[in-house]
């Protein structure tokens, strides 16, 4: 099981943090910190439900993780373990992420693939996300896998698509020309390209693209 302490930083001011397992016992509050970064119009039925809850805690207990601050918690990560081939990544998040409910996981895969990241957004100055994903990434050693890979929105693409397609659009965010909300945050947490997927998840400011990226265990290289 997976249990650390660390302190992150409110402007100067040191806050404790652990991240740990979700439990059951956690279920009210993961559904709660859902609604707080997800508010309407976003589908309450697309939020986390009990079955989900319960399944990845069952099924894949190492890829359920949890940040909590003075005994709150506030944010949350998920994954389960696939078997991916390099190249055989086109895929919708739905079909991979068994919508959710990851009843596809494979202890025999070689790539833990990000179900959902999720902090509330009282926390986000404090740069949880980060941390969060580098707890997957120490889950991606600890269990001899390959790679970590997940696919990000691409919020920003909408306000460019007129003028260019989504690999120019992805060139010009990995130059620094443009920023993207989410693909600029997972360059940040040390995530690399792979590749755009087109319907890779309904979302109108991302024109249903996703960016797989990737972070390969520097242990297995």
């Amino acid at each position: 099981m997976f249990y650390k302490e660390l302190y992150v930083f409110d402007s100067n001011k040191p806050i404790k943090a652990t991240i740990r397992n979700y439990t059951k016992d956690d279920f009210d509050q993961l559904i709660r910190v859902q609604k707080e970064a997800f508010p309407p119009p976003f589908p309450e039925e697309l939020l986390w439900n009990g079955e989900q809850l319960t399944n990845h805690i069952t099924l894949f207990p190492e890829g359920a993780l949890c940040v909590e601050i003075e005994g709150r918690i506030a944010g949350s990560i998920t994954g389960l373990v696939v078997q991916l081939a390099k190249g055989d990544e086109d895929h919708p998040w739905a079909e991979i992420t068994d919508n959710g409910y990851i009843r596809n996981h494979d202890p025999e895969g070689n790539t833990l693939y990000i179900v959902d990241i999720c902090i509330s957004p009282a926390y986000r100055k404090l740069g949880l996300g980060k941390w969060m994903m580098q707890a997957m990434y120490e889950t991606v050693v600890h269990l001899g896998l390959d790679r970590l890979l997940g696919g990000g929105r691409m919020p920003g693409y909408h306000q460019h698509s007129a003028d260019m397609s989504i690999n120019q659009y992805a060139e010009k965010v990995l130059k620094g020309d443009l920023k993207d909300p989410v693909v600029s945050f997972l360059l940040r947490c040390g995530r690399t390209p792979v590749k755009p997927v087109a319907n890779y998840l309904e979302d109108e400011e991302s024109l249903n693209y996703g960016m797989l990226m990737e972070w390969k265990n520097p242990f297995k290289v």
